[in-house]
Formats: structure tokens, C-alpha cells, sequence
């Protein structure tokens, strides 16, 4: 049996990306828009409602407007953008974060799919945050380093024109105003009390990501040390096939070192006093289009990495 599958912004960056990892897939059938329908309200509704699974690749407010077209209570949206994940009619897609995150979105017919800079404070934050090593009212800070896809279509555009400016080679920080669209997930799903002073920071290649915590250890409620910490988060993560801990030897990490996978990879480095927590993953892989396949495996009841690995 092939479970039917529609993208509803399948022309969009993370859309593109979904629909080549479909295409291979040998559970799923995509159905498909022409360009001359692709915004159509009636063909798309017709599409979406005959589908057992709908992705949602559009901006918030097109987001919102595409969920009132789904009549068929049996129809499974799964929705890319920011719009509905601080809902709490919507599942939170994360399911590594628990075995209730898991069993709530197999049985989900709404779920939120996480954002990639969220991501990665996510995966290293919620596991202290649940054990109690570090209270909720932390004063945590992150910055996070994305290739130039993460900003989609424009962003690839402007990065790959041959007379960009030169400001376009260096690393360039952005969100300044501490107002990125991630930070209200960040808090949410994490249960801190503020949101941490986020620092976003886009470079020149085009796909991976970096997101970096430090954390003073004479801070957290428990006194744990480096070692002991990275076992913990090995254990958290112990059933997980995309979450791994793992440890870094040379002195180096590259942002793109998961580029083109759909994993990620937790690095705990520093020493007893003075660490840092660092995600590792692709910005289009486990930060979007992966972590939505593995989502819909979940929902429909496959092996959660089809496609994936």
C-alpha cells in the first residue's frame, strides 16, 4: 500500500527538498500540482484533501489560510513553517525528546515542524532542562552558524550572483534585535523562563549548521562534570536512530560536517568549569525536510528512517 502525499509550496526551497526525498520513497505517492494550478485554491484543495498527508512549505500567514482548505478529518498536516509551533493544539514534531513526544505524533493529525536554528538549542537545552542539571531561569545564550540556504529562495539567489557585494565572503550576524522568529519555540519547548540571547550568524556555503551554548557550570543546579554530562545526554539519547553524542578530538568543528545528512550529532567540549554545547546538523536535513519525513514515517506507521538514511 502507497500512502498519498501532497507538498503545498512544493517550489520552495525546503518543498524541493521534501519532494526529492519522496520521490525515492517506496511507501509514498506524491500527487503533484501542474505549475499552470500551483495556486489554484480549488485544485490545491482537491489535492489536499485527498492526500493521507499534507506538507505545508509557505510563509506563516499562507500556512494558517492552507489549514481551513482541509475538510477530510483523516487528512495529516505537517506544517514547516513558524505559524503554529507554540500552539498547543499542535503536536511539536521532536520526537527524540521523549517517548510522549513520539506517541503523540504518531496519533497527531496537526503537527508543527520544528525550525533549524530551534533545533539545535533544543536538542542540547531540553535534555539539561529535564534531568535538572540547569534550572529554567538560566541565563542562557546561543549562537548559531547556517549556510545561506536557510534563508530560502532569495538568499541562495543573492549569495550565488557573481557580483554580490563583498560583505557576502564574511560571516554575517543577523536578528539583531533579538527578535528571531525562533526564539518563542526555543522557550516553549524548552520550558525556560526567558528566551536566551540568540545570536544568528549566516556564511558563506550552502548547506549545514552549528548551534553553540556555553554554560558555566557553577550555574547548574547539579554539579555534574564534563564527562559525567556527556554520558547523560548519551543515555537521554540512547534510543535515538538521528540524535547522537559523540566526542570531537581535533580541535575543530565545521558547520557543514553533517551537510547532506538527516541526523544530528551533540559535541559537549571545554572542561569541568566552562563548556559549551554544540548541535550539529543540516540546515535542510534534520532542521526541515528530514525531520518532516520522519515525522510522516512516524505518523503512518513506517520505520521512522525511510528515506533518511
Amino acid at each position: 500500500m502507497k500512502y498519498k502525499v501532497y507538498i503545498d509550496g512544493q517550489a520552495g526551497t525546503t518543498g524541493l527538498q521534501l519532494r526529492e526525498r519522496l520521490e525515492h520513497h517506496p511507501n509514498i505517492e506524491l500527487l503533484l500540482i501542474s505549475e499552470a494550478l500551483r495556486k489554484d485554491e480549488a485544485e490545491r484543495k482537491r489535492l489536499m484533501n485527498s492526500a493521507d498527508v499534507v506538507f505545508l512549505c509557505l510563509p506563516d500567514e499562507a500556512a494558517i489560510e492552507a489549514v481551513k482548505l482541509v475538510e477530510n478529518p483523516d487528512v495529516c498536516i505537517i506544517d514547516a513553517s513558524t505559524a503554529h509551533r507554540t500552539n498547543p493544539l499542535w503536536t511539536y514534531g521532536f520526537p527524540e525528546l521523549s517517548v510522549k513526544h513520539r506517541q503523540e505524533i504518531a496519533s497527531s493529525k496537526r503537527i508543527a515542524n520544528p525550525g533549524c536554528h530551534a533545533t539545535g538549542f533544543i536538542a542540547a537545552i531540553y535534555p539539561l532542562v529535564k534531568m535538572g542539571i540547569v534550572s529554567p531561569d538560566y541565563p542562557f545564550s546561543a549562537h548559531s552558524i547556517t549556510g545561506y540556504s536557510g534563508g530560502g529562495k532569495g538568499m541562495i539567489q543573492e549569495y550565488e550572483t557573481p557580483d554580490r557585494p563583498t560583505e557576502f565572503d564574511s560571516p554575517r550576524q543577523y536578528g539583531l534585535g533579538q527578535t528571531h522568529k525562533h526564539l518563542p519555540e526555543m522557550q516553549y519547548v524548552t520550558g525556560i523562563s526567558s528566551a536566551p540571547i540568540f545570536s544568528p550568524i549566516v556564511c558563506d556555503f550552502y548547506r549545514g549548521m552549528e548551534t553553540c551554548i556555553p554554560l558555566h557550570t557553577n550555574l547548574f543546579s547539579k554539579k555534574v562534570t564534563k564527562a559525567e554530562l556527556t554520558a547523560l545526554l548519551a543515555d537521554f539519547y540512547k534510543e535515538s536512530n538521528l540524535v547522537t553524542v559523540a566526542h570531537e578530538e581535533s580541535g575543530f568543528l565545521a558547520s557543514n560536517h553533517m551537510a547532506n545528512q538527516n541526523g544530528l550529532t551533540l559535541y559537549l567540549v571545554g572542561n569541568d568549569e566552562r563548556m559549551t554545547l554544540i548541535s550539529v546538523f543540516d540546515n535542510l536535513g534534520k532542521g526541515a525536510s528530514g525531520a518532516a519525513v520522519q515525522n510522516m514515517n512516524i505518523v503512518l506507521g513506517l520505520d521512522e528512517t525511510e528515506s533518511l538514511i
